[in-house]
């Protein structure tokens, strides 16, 4: 019995121990990691056919700021993401975009290693760098909404493990030699793991 009652105050020792990645007013955090993202199965239709984007991964970074307890305004960034583009099945081309986004994300106040967070924002894609031999390819900006959520696993008080989720709305007219012939609707999930430290 006084083993028992020995290992439970040990755990809960251990417990109250453990590293906590706390957010308050005032605090920024500094984020470095990889995104996949992966549009949706049905891209839109054009004039040749039924559109499928292709999956991209690369490195991304984010920097939030907490306005007040728990609650951060973040900016995600990355490097070109890279798409084919698919028409019926077959290649036709590639583009290129860059995906900043701005969210404002709620950190549940948990105690413990794991904090998980939502989040709600607005998404700006500039698509560029469009290659096709059939002509002047052009796949027009986007504005949208976005969602997010994710959780932080503590290293210590400075820095955590970061794996998240966004869904952006990204729906985009699509031109070839100046004629619109379709809407790409890219729609993605991005799934991103990341290194987070705070300052």
């Amino acid at each position: 019995m006084k083993r028992s009652v020995l290992s439970l105050a040990l755990v809960a020792a251990m417990a109250a121990a453990s590293p906590v990645l706390a957010q308050s007013r005032g605090d920024m955090t500094l984020g470095f990691g990889l995104g996949l993202v992966a549009p949706k199965s049905n891209n839109g239709t054009l004039t040749a056919g039924p559109l499928t984007i292709g999956n991209n991964v690369r490195p991304t970074i984010t920097f939030e700021y907490f306005l007040r307890d728990n609650l951060g305004l973040e900016v995600l960034a990355a490097l070109p993401f890279k798409h084919d583009l698919n028409v019926g099945g077959a290649k036709i081309g590639t583009t290129q975009h860059l995906p900043p986004t701005v969210s404002l994300n709620w950190h549940f106040p948990t105690e413990g290693k794991v904090k998980p967070f939502v989040g709600v924002g607005v998404n700006y894609t500039k698509f560029f760098n469009e290659k096709t031999p059939l002509g002047a390819l052009k796949i027009s900006d986007s504005w949208g909404l976005a969602a997010h959520a994710g959780l932080d696993y503590a290293i210590n008080e400075k820095s955590a493990l970061r794996m998240d989720l966004r869904w952006v709305d990204i729906d985009a007219d699509v031109s070839l030699n100046g004629t619109k012939i379709g809407k790409a609707e890219v729609d993605p999930v991005v799934f991103g793991i990341a290194y987070v430290m705070k300052f």
